[in-house]
């Protein structure tokens, strides 16, 4: 049986990486910013979280940008919250930070692999 680990106070991230997480997060529908720091939480096992100063922030910057657009509607519980969704524009975004993200990640396994293919 796997030990559940406790989330990382802070891990380190590569500029870009909160607004890849946040777009690709919205990819899956519309959400509020508290729900989104759930999702954030949630789908990473709680090694990411999501704290409100630096995701709304966040979410303001991708606003401006045109990725996301964000609307005042009302929730379950009947309070008025602000829902964020995923533009064209965004979509576009999305593809560009997923591609940036994959050949970091296959360059970052190149080099973490042992050299010619045994362990050092």
């Amino acid at each position: 049986m796997h030990k559940r680990q406790k989330p990382l106070e802070r891990i380190e991230l590569l500029q870009g990486t909160l607004d890849l997480i946040i777009l690709q997060t919205l990819r899956w529908g519309p959400c509020h910013g508290y729900g989104i720091a759930q999702r954030i939480s949630s789908t990473s096992k709680d090694v990411f979280r999501a704290n409100t100063g630096s995701l709304y922030p966040a979410l303001q910057r991708l606003a401006r940008k045109r990725w996301v657009k964000a609307t005042w509607v009302v929730s379950d519980k009947g309070q008025r919250v602000r829902e964020y969704q995923l533009t064209a524009a965004g979509r576009t975004q999305l593809a560009v930070e997923r591609s940036r993200w994959e050949r970091l990640s296959e360059a970052m396994a190149l080099i973490l692999a042992p050299p010619g293919g045994s362990e050092a």
